[in-house]
């Protein structure tokens, strides 16, 4: 999609610092990191949000939920980690990009807002 950073960043017109990449999906760290260890997972094929989720695309949503365990091995978050994608304005999706992000590497606080 014409504009869209992420797309940008999965066909390696802006450079990112990856994590893990396949075919589907690429995992890259977060410019602006919330926790010490802050990535970020996105689909390769544009998905504005989960709002667009359907049976066309909800495989991909799978594989990167059967990957994220396999991702936060490598990133040494054995002690447990946060999932969390944002959806819309008032979910403050800041990029329209289907996203999740990987918090850990410390504990986390017990509430979300």
């Amino acid at each position: 999609m014409d504009n869209c950073v992420f797309c940008g960043i999965a066909n390696g017109a802006i450079p990112s610092k990856k994590v893990y990449e396949d075919e589907l999906i690429l995992a890259f760290y977060d410019l602006e990191p919330q926790a010490p260890v802050h990535v970020l997972v996105i689909p390769k094929q544009h998905i504005s949000s989960a709002n667009d989720v359907d049976e066309s695309n909800a495989s991909v949503v799978a594989h990167i939920f059967a990957k994220i365990p396999e991702i936060a091995a490598t990133l040494g978050l054995d002690n447990g980690y946060r999932i969390v994608t944002n959806c819309g304005e008032d979910g403050c999706q800041s990029v329209h990009h289907m996203h999740f992000h990987i918090l850990g590497g410390k504990k986390l606080g017990g509430r979300m807002v």
